[in-house]
């Protein structure tokens, strides 16, 4: 319903229907309509996994092709990328605080380790990566209601990657990613949760 529909429109009594529970039922695990949200929004940032391959800048090219899948196969996906957008932050943190994390510890490790630049500066690009594909996979969902992401991800990332990687990485990490991502994007395991928050959705 949060994907359909939004937060405001998402009607409590649309919800339990879809979900066929008992208004009892939800109202045991969620307090209030905002506590659902907020863990849909969480449970969303868990969606994707690290690739082992030992190279963490192809990791964070890797995680956004993940993501571009689970934003077409998976309702969560969905609905916890239209909360974000829509800026339904619950407890006054934003959304994209485990993701933010995740991609610049993968790019301080990435610098250590040769494979980007020495002037980037992880946490600016790990937000310059977010927020450039929050706008690509919405002008894709506006065009092609995202049929087209993976493609304008690799685009996206035969942009960046230039001046993020080591020369001698550049030839190496693929823009349009290395695994698999109808494989490994519904793991949910290794994105860090915001402290304090359950990352759970009940039973």
């Amino acid at each position: 319903m949060f994907a359909d529909r939004g937060y405001e429109r998402a009607a409590i009594s649309e919800i339990l229907h879809r979900a066929n529970v008992t208004k009892g039922a939800l109202y045991f695990h969620f307090a209030a309509k905002s506590d659902l949200a907020r863990a849909v929004i969480d449970e969303q940032t868990a969606l994707v996994t690290v690739p082992e391959h030992g190279s963490p800048l192809q990791s964070v090219v890797d995680i956004t092709h993940q993501f571009a899948y689970a934003l077409r196969h998976d309702p969560l996906a969905r609905a916890g990328s239209r909360l974000s957008i829509e800026g339904v932050l619950v407890d006054g943190t934003h959304p994209w605080g485990g993701w933010f994390e995740l991609t610049a510890r993968l790019l301080a490790e990435g610098k250590a380790a040769g494979e980007v630049l020495p002037q980037v500066d992880p946490v600016e690009t790990a937000e310059f990566v977010v927020a450039s594909f929050t706008g690509v996979q919405l002008v894709s969902q506006a065009l092609t209601g995202r049929a087209d992401l993976r493609d304008r991800v690799a685009v996206l990332w035969r942009h960046l990657l230039p001046s993020v990687a080591h020369p001698g990485a550049l030839a190496r990490v693929r823009p349009e990613g290395i695994t698999d991502p109808a494989t490994t994007a519904l793991g949910r395991a290794h994105l860090p949760l915001r402290a304090g928050a359950s990352g759970t959705l009940g039973p």
